[in-house]
């Protein structure tokens, strides 16, 4: 059975709007990059080489270097969904990015978005 189409989606076809979203309230692209680094373990340059190399989003995280053990942390409703009750691991796992984007586009701290982590730069 093939998995849902958004898994096929390049993230670089995503990562636009994600960055949109957050300028449109004030915040920056290194602010939704330093979100999705800290939930996949990519750095800064693995991140741009993702989004250069066109990876789709299974990809993406299939080769994530490491999903960050907080990341089920990240709880509330994204699409009318309960991320935490999501089934699908991966679908799982593109919910908490969406999830992490919309809460730097709403203008959340840092630290309580990387649910008490240290920010650090991506």
């Amino acid at each position: 059975m093939p998995g849902h189409r958004i898994f096929a989606t390049p993230l670089a076809a995503i990562h636009p709007h994600y960055v949109a979203k957050a300028e449109r309230r004030g915040r920056t692209r290194d602010e939704v990059d330093q979100v999705i680094c800290w939930l996949t373990g990519y750095d800064a340059a693995g991140l741009q080489g993702a989004l250069d190399a066109q990876v789709d989003l299974e990809t993406f995280f299939a080769q994530a270097p490491a999903m960050n053990p907080n990341a089920a942390l990240i709880t509330g409703l994204i699409c009318g969904y309960r991320v935490e009750d999501i089934e699908d691991p991966l679908m799982q796992r593109i919910r908490w990015m969406d999830k992490l984007v919309d809460e730097v586009g709403r203008g959340k701290k840092m630290t309580s978005i990387l649910r008490g982590s240290t920010p650090v730069s991506a």
